[in-house]
């Protein structure tokens, strides 16, 4: 199910340049406001990861302060326990191995490196605990951000995406953008260890820290040698994730095609086309770490190798104790955790820019309608009039200008029903779209009532007007969730709107009634029960207009009578529809006739057979391939 309350996309702020566009810096809030924001990352790279890092700290203040702080309490767990050692080793062993105490005296330094070893073991459960909340977190801000721009943005955009894109934004990259975050609290809190060490390291002796030192260098070239080619490679990766989410999701929704005219075998290259590519992208980040890893593990070990040497010299000088040697090794061999995180994060970073822009592509998006800021009060039982005043509707093909509509003006009086016809392209879904707002006209005026629309706000509009597509959308929910939409209509009310859509018979005879499921797309459904469904979630809203774009197509003639008859019983409401059939034209107060975008004829149905040639010869087709099937209205 979507989200609870019904959304309508919105409208052109007066404000908008010409091709109805809006700065990236702004973005609109539900009620038409802008703020002077934007998901987009800044700069060069080094910039965007930081400016990752402090939005996403500055979102979860509180988690990450934590996470960081617990992190650094780690890192000094983990020098103490090398201090500690280095304690027990010269306070310890050696008096015990020499006699100077008894092996009593152990337990003590036992006791004190047990304490240590449980306050890391403590400090690096809620480390990762606290990490994991600050991902999640930001995952689902992620998310909503996107399903709420996802429901405002207006049909055109929605053409122009795929589905398949848009699930991959919910998921992999808003995943993507999270990456960094799993290591970056542990690298933050790595940074304490690695000062610490280093102090330590030089209180032990200079020249100790003066060996540890030199693989420093050499850890920071190897860093920049690998994000020079990590960065490219986990941009392809993440990239071509996306790819893939696409065809995959094509394929899937295309199941049926794809049987029906045997072509399995060219979906099955294209997917694996795409895996393949997919396959050699992550091998080679896979072999760029390859590479890296290794290298940071052994330098540790080289530094400590070298700091051995050092400290037996040191040693053989009377300069250092034996525990000192031990106390440097261990610190050194801690610096391997610092550069190891350090590198997690260098990896992790391209990945989560690249997500982080690809979710910002349409965070950023600017609807080109914007809700208006009018609260209209309205009762049910009152209809509204629709008009068209001069309306037109112009788009920008391969630079030049296709009007789609031109100079519409017509009035659908309050209470009567208005029928749009016209042959296909004639711009009639166009029109009957601009009454709720899903397009917005170029040059004229759509009222409702006496309400340019353009005024009302997102809620008064979609208290006003209820909008049924001839492709009729159900969610994979029960039938009574299906037409209520999270609203609180009461059980009557929805039997009253499943009578009217001559839906209520095929309901009764189900086992759960209004509880019964329908399946993902309604797949237990027909084509005519889904289009029924539809009208129902529209009639229990008791609209003061009603707009059916076609939306009876999948329907009987006898059945489409039948509820545009029960329609006027549950309330006056003024009806604006496409339709072609005559049976249809019939029952209509007013017919408006449409071709290449303009009005050419009104009336009634017998104005419009006797003058306007076009509008018979269309009517005519229909009735002349319609066919009466004799069915219940229910099956």
């Amino acid at each position: 199910m979507p989200p609870k309350q019904s959304t309508q996309p919105s409208p052109p702020s007066p404000t908008e340049s010409a091709n109805g566009s809006q700065p990236a810096s702004e973005r609109h809030t539900q009620d038409g406001r802008t703020q002077d924001t934007s998901y987009e990352l800044p700069g060069g790279n080094l910039r965007k990861s930081l400016t990752i890092i402090g939005r996403t700290i500055r979102k979860e203040p509180r988690v990450y302060t934590a996470a960081i702080l617990i992190s650094s309490t780690f890192g000094l767990f983990t020098v103490a326990i090398g201090r500690v050692i280095g304690w027990i080793t010269d306070t310890k062993l050696i008096p015990i191995l020499s006699g100077e105490q008894s092996g009593h005296s152990i337990w003590l330094g036992g006791a004190v490196l047990l304490a240590v070893i449980i306050g890391l073991v403590l400090s690096i459960a809620f480390r990762r605990i606290s990490a994991s909340y600050g991902v999640f977190n930001m995952q689902a801000h992620h998310r909503q951000e996107l399903s709420k721009k996802f429901t405002t943005l207006e049909p055109k955009w929605h053409g122009k995406s795929s589905a398949g894109k848009l699930l991959a934004h919910v998921s992999s990259d808003a995943e993507a953008a999270t990456a960094v975050f799993n290591p970056l609290p542990f690298m933050l809190g790595s940074v304490v260890m690695l000062v610490v060490s280093f102090v330590m390291l030089l209180a032990v002796d200079v020249w100790l820290a003066f060996a540890a030192m030199l693989i420093v260098p050499v850890m920071i070239a190897a860093n920049l040698m690998f994000q020079k080619y990590m960065t490219p490679a986990i941009e392809r990766a993440q990239r071509l994730r996306g790819e893939v989410s696409e065809v995959a999701h094509e394929s899937f929704e295309g199941a049926t095609l794809v049987k029906s005219l045997g072509t399995r075998n060219q979906e099955e290259r294209r997917f694996s086309e795409k895996t393949q590519e997919l396959r050699a992208a992550n091998v080679r980040v896979g072999i760029v770490r390859a590479m890296f890893d290794p290298l940071i593990e052994a330098l540790p070990n080289v530094g400590s190798l070298l700091v051995m040497v050092v400290g037996v010299w040191r040693l053989s000088q009377g300069a250092v104790g034996p525990g000192d040697i031990v106390t440097a090794a261990y610190l050194l061999s801690l610096f391997a955790v610092p550069v190891r995180t350090f590198g997690w994060v260098l990896a992790d970073m391209p990945r989560s820019v690249v997500g982080w822009n690809r979710v910002a592509t349409v965070v950023d998006t600017q609807p080109q309608i914007v809700p208006g800021s009018l609260h209209v009060a309205r009762s049910s039982s009152v209809p509204l009039s629709v008009s068209f005043e001069h309306v037109g509707y112009t788009i920008t093909d391969d630079s030049a200008d296709v009007t789609l509509l031109g100079d519409v003006s017509f009035v659908a009086p309050a209470g009567k029903t208005t029928v749009l016809m016209g042959r296909t392209g004639a711009g009639k879904t166009i029109a009957v779209s601009m009454i709720a707002r899903l397009w917005d006209p170029t040059s004229g005026t759509v009222r409702l009532g006496t309400h340019d629309v353009r005024e009302l706000s997102r809620t008064s509009l979609s208290g006003v007007v209820s909008f049924v597509s001839q492709g009729s959308f159900v969610f994979e929910d029960s039938i009574r969730e299906n037409v209520t939409l999270g609203h609180d209509y009461s059980d009557d009310e929805v039997w009253e709107a499943l009578e009217v859509a001559q839906l209520a018979t095929f309901t009764r005879r189900q086992t759960q009634q209004l509880d019964t499921p329908l399946g993902e797309g309604g797949s237990n459904l027909s084509g005519g029960q889904r289009q029924r469904l539809a009208i129902a979630r529209a009639i229990v809203r008791r609209p003061a207009v009603l707009v059916l774009d076609d939306a009876t197509s999948a329907l009987d003639p006898q059945v489409e009578q039948a509820i545009l008859s029960g329609i006027s019983k549950v309330g006056e409401t003024t009806v604006v529809m496409v339709a072609y059939r005559s049976a249809s034209a019939q029952r209509a107060d007013q017919i408006v006739f449409l071709d290449e975008g303009r009005i050419v004829g009104s009336g009634t149905h017998i104005e419009l057979l006797e003058s306007l040639e076009q509008y018979r010869e269309l009517v005519n087709a229909y009735d002349n391939n319609d066919v009466e099937l004799e069915v219940d209205a229910d099956e």
